[in-house]
């Protein structure tokens, strides 16, 4: 049974829309239709949508902004969760507290404003911080674990509890969020006052970093691959003679070979056999598995 705006109209006053092309929801401009998308207004919607998936037996799946993720072009067959409405967060001396629909730059600009440091390596990256803190998201030399105190979750029947930073399993790229299939309704995160022009000129020199080394001017995901123990991965890429190696209208960046670029309408297809290409002549060459960072949701 496919899930409809009648099945959810009373328990949600966000957006709801069906056949919702998922290709507008994601930083690869990529997937298909999902069966429908509910847009929750706090933290009280987002769990009695969860709540009612269960009683109707609609399978469901919880995103932020979409920039570590692709959908497949037969696009999703049950409920989108998408956690963008009413984003929230307050400062409280050196502790902000942000809904999960935050957005990193928002909550990136409120350390500067209140001269806290922490989210330096955070500024440039397009997700949220739900997305975040899923993802155990990181760069430079840091990682959202390093900042977070609790994390207030629900779980896939929709109880909600608290988690402990120590007990979030933090590592490259995981989480407890990940390891359970939990939902991130919030997090505190606990960060160091410093000067905020000092603040200020670290951010600059990340985002400096991103502009020269990153297609931030093509839909991409990111980095496709999580790096290797002892490896670089772009590096590894580089080597293997892939970059510019295009699939449709997919791309092996050549300015960075770890992002794969929509460079011409490019299909979920094209990028998965580009990936698939680039695992096996990454082998080839160097011994090396390597592993996708991008999470891959749908139906071909």
């Amino acid at each position: 049974m496919r899930a409809t705006v009648n099945d959810f109209s009373d328990i949600i006053s966000g957006r709801l829309v069906e056949n919702e092309p998922l290709s507008l929801h994601t930083t690869y401009k990529i997937g298909g239709k999902c069966d429908l998308m509910i847009e929750p207004v706090d933290d009280s919607e987002v769990v009695a949508a969860i709540k009612r998936c269960n009683e109707r037996n609609f399978d469901f799946y919880v995103m932020g902004n979409g920039s570590n993720l692709l959908i497949r072009d037969g696009g999703y067959r049950g409920v989108i969760i998408k956690m963008c409405s009413n984003p929230r967060y307050t400062v409280n001396g050196n502790t902000i507290t942000c809904s999960a629909s935050a957005l990193l730059s928002t909550i990136v600009r409120a350390s500067i404003e209140h001269s806290l440091s922490g989210l330096e390596f955070a500024a440039g990256i397009p997700g949220t911080l739900g997305g975040a803190v899923t993802m155990n998201a990181g760069a430079y030399g840091s990682d959202i674990s390093r900042v977070v105190r609790t994390v207030t979750v629900a779980d896939r029947l929709g109880n909600v509890s608290t988690v402990s930073c120590e007990d979030m399993h933090f590592g490259y790229r995981k989480s407890l969020i990940r390891e359970e299939g939990l939902v991130v309704l919030s997090a505190e995160l606990v960060l160091t006052p410093d000067n905020s022009s000092d603040i200020r000129e670290r951010i600059s020199i990340n985002l400096e970093k991103r502009r020269r080394m990153q297609p931030l001017t093509l839909p991409s995901c990111g980095s496709v691959f999580k790096r290797p123990e002892g490896y670089y991965i772009g590096k590894l890429i580089e080597d293997a003679g892939l970059k510019g190696t295009r699939v449709g209208g997919a791309e092996v960046s050549t300015l960075h070979a770890n992002f794969i670029v929509n460079v011409d309408s490019a299909t979920a297809g094209d990028v998965l056999e580009l990936i698939e290409h680039i695992k096996k002549r990454v082998f080839e060459y160097s011994g090396v598995k390597i592993e996708t960072e991008v999470i891959v949701v749908g139906e071909d």
